[in-house]
């Protein structure tokens, strides 16, 4: 899955980790609830500060569980030879975004099933140290209200991040494409049939069919119906609604996905590039861009050329930025993007990994180089078009 937007945190061996900012939500989220309901019923004695502190640090070190569950996923890939290239925290936990299938459903297997390992051990770890934190922790089922007021932070951060990291462990189970439990089952399905395609549509389908149980009972929930392990309330009912609308979504996008790869990995870019276009020099004064060449040709971006060499890009956007100055007395040059910073794809490159380096970077084409000579522009909208004629994806291509 492609999430257009997103902060950089840095990099985890070469892993760039990014935070999606629907993270943000759900952190606000954690931190309110922790901070005004859960930590100040089990600490009654406590000030409003100390819960709010204790809080973010529950809620930080939960991301960081996370994290911790996305990378094992990488570096498990990387050894079983999927190349991760970035991890994004989002609102409902974490994707390590690859740029290959696995190769094998023994390496699927592998990949898929440390993660829930990996959240299931710091669960355990984190209630072994809140025991020892505690000296030691003594939970009395008639008074379990004292037993809890009698913690310290650290101890009170620890016994919350427990529990929170197995159920976390336990849900990722559950067999449903894409969560880990939906590529465990996709892994034993390819390995009996010997077919990615026909195991990732099924597994699909137990992700759908989970996901439509999800939004059952949470529209049950919301018409004040007690379900069974999950309670009910409107405000219950509606989280559990949406987390069942984005697990159908989400399932649907990773079956589109695996269609689309393995429509596009063995095109060549060439195949699909736009090979007749304008190209403008460097000298170029902008105000000619614009008046001779931009309002009759059908192109948002403009390769700038020297001596049959890519110098830079001119983008219907940089013309909107300039000032008006610029639309008078600037050259091309002036107001270019250079080519050190552009994306570009070569004429044998794969289209699938044109079309990633598209969606990753926002844009509407890029151009093809060879041996630094232009020789034509590869455009999301004819990789689309090329889709939308030899390959079956249900629903259309969406990158």
């Amino acid at each position: 899955m492609r999430w257009a937007t997103g902060v950089r945190l840095g990099s985890i061996a070469g892993i760039d980790i990014v935070a999606d900012p629907s993270l943000l939500i759900i952190f606000l989220l954690i931190l309110f609830t922790l901070g005004t309901a859960v930590f100040p019923a089990w600490h009654p004695q406590w000030s409003m500060g100390l819960c709010w502190v204790t809080a973010a640090g529950a809620a930080l070190l939960f991301f960081a569980s996370v994290l911790a569950h996305e990378l094992a996923h990488a570096m498990v890939g990387r050894a079983q030879g999927v190349e991760v290239t970035r991890i994004t925290l989002f609102m409902f936990g974490g994707v390590a975004q690859t740029q290959s299938e696995p190769p094998s459903w023994r390496a699927e297997l592998c990949v898929a099933a440390v993660g829930p390992l990996t959240s299931l051990a710091l669960g355990v770890a984190f209630l072994v140290l809140a025991e020892l934190a505690a000296s030691p922790l003594h939970l009395n089922a008639r008074n379990p209200q004292a037993a809890l007021a009698a913690l310290g932070p650290l101890s009170t951060l620890l016994l919350w991040l427990g529990p929170i990291n197995i159920v976390l462990g336990l849900f990722n189970l559950v067999p449903g494409f894409p969560l880990d439990g939906g590529r465990i089952l996709r892994a034993v399905m390819w390995g009996m049939s010997g077919d990615l395609h026909l195991a990732t549509r099924w597994a699909s389908l137990a992700g759908q069919a989970f996901a439509w149980l999800l939004m059952s009972a949470g529209l049950l929930m919301m018409l004040g119906f007690e379900m069974p392990l999950l309670g009910g309330g409107l405000v219950n009912g509606l989280w559990l609604a949406f987390i069942g609308w984005y697990l159908n979504n989400a399932a649907l996008l990773s079956y589109r996905q695996l269609l689309l790869r393995e429509s596009l990995e063995h095109v060549p870019v060439r195949k699909l590039m736009l090979a007749r276009f304008v190209r403008i020099d460097p000298g170029m004064p902008v105000r000619t861009l614009i008046e001779d060449t931009v309002m009759t040709e059908g192109q948002r971006a403009f390769p700038v050329v020297a001596e049959g060499r890519l110098v830079g890009l001119v983008s219907l956007s940089d013309l909107q930025r300039c000032t008006p100055d610029q639309r008078q007395n600037a050259s091309v040059g002036d107001i270019m993007t250079p080519a050190a910073r552009l994306a570009t794809a070569g004429p044998d490159d794969p289209a699938l990994e044109a079309l990633a380096i598209l969606g990753r970077r926002n844009l509407g084409q890029i151009p093809v180089v060879q041996n630094g000579t232009l020789v034509g522009l590869v455009r999301r909208e004819d990789i689309l078009k090329w889709l939308s004629m030899h390959a079956q994806i249900p629903g259309g291509a969406k990158p």
